[in-house]
């Protein structure tokens, strides 16, 4: 049985930095991944929501990058 353990999340704008894309170029490849691939709305006070990232969820989002040519 796989038992996630996840430790740390990464906010979006954290990832565009480690691989130098915009936030933009970023949730637009998002917008196909989901939690299982490791890609979370993080929502706080007020309901304001951030799309974040686990360690698999970038190593995705790279396959996804390399994928879409960007």
């Amino acid at each position: 049985m796989h038992v996630n353990k996840v430790s740390h999340i990464f906010t979006i704008s954290h990832v565009a930095t480690l691989l130098g894309k915009t936030e933009d170029v970023l949730a637009r490849i998002a917008e196909t991944m989901e939690p299982e691939d490791g890609c979370l709305w993080v929502v706080g006070v007020g309901e304001d929501e951030i799309l974040a990232f686990t360690p698999f969820g970038i190593e995705s989002l790279r396959e996804l990058i390399d994928d879409a040519g960007e």
